[in-house]
């Protein structure tokens, strides 16, 4: 389009990790000029939102200054309220009701049926809250640019004229409320473009609505459909049989993947007695081809449905002393010490955030103790006030011990001080905010947290980081200061960006998307973990399916699939069922071991020597 004459900064380039608008800006970089990649917006659905807000939520009822708020932010909330809420007889799973809150949003369908339910008016009481408290959360930020963008027309031509050219990657995984923000973006010419493979619709469970793909027809007129059919990742032999697999799902829409690549390596299923069989083939594996193969670790990924699958295979490899990372880990910005410190800067910025205030309020212990804490809290609900207008109010110093009362107006006083200079310029408040955290002696009371020397460097570390992360932040010349710090740090929710560290990849399905390995290991594949037992119940067989789909299609080499006759579930021995899509496989590229089988294979005598020298080296580093 550029090499057409089209201005770069009237494209506009969405999809939905930080990831992957950090790859996609790279590849811009390298087609076109520098200067022209930078006027391309690229950015996560969610930032688009933010940037649309900025300018004109004002116009719905909030001030452009608002927080958003994360996962662990909501749950603070919604627990508050539901304890608030609930009578001596009634109970709700906080993590329940912030999903059906989030599918209420998304969906524009009622909470419940019943408007007098407690998760009805948990819901009421949650939404009143965050608007009272000048927050969104992430639902939010989709619902209200699209409000936005519906209400006001002059709002939405001034971004149409801005965004005249659009493209979608990931499109399958949109859910209706992205859907409806594209829609209003897009203007009569539609130039709008996606890209996304209804096979690979594998976020059914958090909103994704793969009909956006499947009725694209419904939503513009008379696309042009563009099959992208060649694969430049995988073999032939594990395309055939994914694609084996993938036909068996009803509606979807036509399409066959090839490769060049007939390496001569089928896929491997392979009958494991039990868990542990299953987890020492892997290990016995992974050392044999690090000997024979010259592989890294980095080559090989086992990839399992459940969490919890992945405990045998992290014992075997540290037995083994194999390096190895779960990607999807805790995010740095989750991390306990650094919610704290965003705690801070996030009151500090917005003085009318209860739930942060709460958190850092005697954190450091300060002397403001829970009943102090209590009145404070009953007086802001009473009054319909921030719980910053109660502790600077003179009614409550005056209900307080005089140490209480000190503590109070110390604590205040100190926030207000940082608060103006730290908002008054786009440059310095990291080096201010590095003052206020040695002003706490946050580090100090850090380390007299911890257990061990090791948590101790290591907490201390992620502080430094974190005030190094913000001295960047004002080096880059972004020119957004602290507001514009904390939308970013709102928005890293992509857990693909935390991938830090080296070896063997141990990861989900569902986080496994997006990436490639030489060689993987698709572990336990049985009745009730792939398809899980829930997909049975709910109906949603197909969209397993398509994440064993998405697991196969991983592999670029090498693939195994295992399932086990025997597994320890609760500390019971439960007999298993092979996965029904094993049976669904077309055989022509598919050779099945028993364990035993593999192990009693012939081995050639340089591999055999390489793998013992190997086994000789770890037993050497006891």
């Amino acid at each position: 389009m550029i090499d057409e004459g089209i201005s770069p900064s009237h494209i506009l380039a969405v999809t939905f990790t930080n990831k992957a608008a950090n790859e996609m800006r790279e590849r811009i970089s390298s087609i076109v000029k520098k200067d022209e990649a930078k006027e391309v917006t690229v950015c996560t659905f969610h930032s688009l939102c933010v940037r649309i807000l900025r300018q004109g939520i004002d116009r719905i009822g909030y001030k452009k200054n608002f927080t958003i708020y994360t996962g662990s932010d909501q749950v603070g909330l919604i627990r508050k309220l539901i304890a608030r809420k609930a009578g001596k007889d009634e109970s709700l799973d906080h993590g329940l009701a912030l999903s059906l809150i989030g599918r209420s949003k998304n969906k524009d369908i009622p909470v419940s049926e019943n408007k007098d339910s407690l998760i009805s008016e948990v819901e009421k009481a949650y939404n009143a809250e965050l608007k009272s408290l000048n927050a969104l959360d992430f639902d939010d930020l989709l619902l209200f640019a699209v409000q936005l963008l519906n209400e006001h027309d002059d709002l939405r031509s001034i971004w149409r004229e801005k965004f005249q050219f659009i493209t979608v990657d990931e499109f399958q995984d949109t859910n209706g409320q992205q859907m409806k923000l594209i829609q209003c973006l897009v203007g009569k010419e539609q130039n709008i473009c996606v890209v996304g493979d209804d096979d690979q619709s594998i976020y059914g469970w958090r909103g994704a609505e793969i009909t956006n793909i499947l009725d694209f027809e419904r939503f513009f007129n008379d696309p042009k459909i563009i099959k992208l059919e060649q694969n430049y990742r995988s073999t032939q032999a594990i395309l055939h049989t994914a694609n084996s697999v993938i036909c068996h799902n009803a509606g979807r829409r036509e399409k066959k993947l090839w490769s060049e690549n007939f390496a001569n390596e089928n896929v491997r299923v392979v009958a494991m007695a039990d868990e542990d069989s299953e987890s020492q083939l892997v290990v016995d594996e992974i050392l044999e081809m690090t000997a024979t193969e010259k592989r890294s670790h980095e080559d090989f990924a086992v990839l399992f449905r459940t969490n919890s699958q992945s405990r045998l295979f992290e014992t075997k490899l540290r037995e083994y002393k194999i390096p190895y990372r779960v990607i999807g880990g805790q995010s740095f910005y989750d991390r306990r010490e650094i919610k704290d410190l965003i705690a801070y800067l996030t009151i500090i910025k917005n003085s009318d955030d209860d739930i942060n205030l709460l958190r850092v309020i005697n954190n450091p212990p300060r002397g403001i103790g829970a009943a102090s804490i209590e009145i404070a809290t009953e007086q802001s609900r009473g009054l319909g006030t921030s719980l910053s207008e109660v502790l600077q109010s003179e009614d409550y110093q005056e209900r307080l011990p005089q140490r209480s009362r000190s503590a109070v107006k110390k604590f205040v006083d100190m926030l207000d001080d940082y608060r103006s200079p730290m908002l008054s310029s786009y440059s310095g408040f990291g080096t201010l905010f590095s003052q206020f955290v040695d002003e706490i002696e946050f580090v100090d009371y850090l380390g007299r947290t911890c257990k061990t020397d090791a948590e101790r460097e290591q907490r201390k570390f992620n502080v430094a980081d974190f005030l190094e992360s913000l001295r960047d932040y004002e080096s880059s010349g972004r020119k957004k200061g602290l507001q514009g710090f904390l939308d970013d740090v709102a928005l890293q929710q992509d857990r693909e960006d935390d991938d830090d560290g080296s070896g063997v990849n141990l990861i989900t399905l569902h986080a496994a998307k997006g990436l490639e390995f030489p060689v993987v290991y698709l572990v336990g594949l049985e009745e009730g973990i792939l398809p899980h037992k829930r997909s049975l119940e709910e109906g949603t067989k197909d969209e397993e399916r398509r994440l064993l789909y998405v697991g196969m299609t991983r592999a670029m080499e090498k693939l195994t699939m295992s399932f086990c006759s025997m597994r320890v579930k609760y500390g019971d021995e439960v007999y298993c069922e092979r996965s029904s899509f094993l049976d669904e496989m077309d055989p022509q590229f598919v050779d099945v071991f028993s364990n035993e089988e593999l192990y009693a294979g012939p081995v050639e005598e340089d591999d055999a020597m390489a793998y013992f020298a190997r086994m000789k080296e770890m037993i050497e580093e006891d």
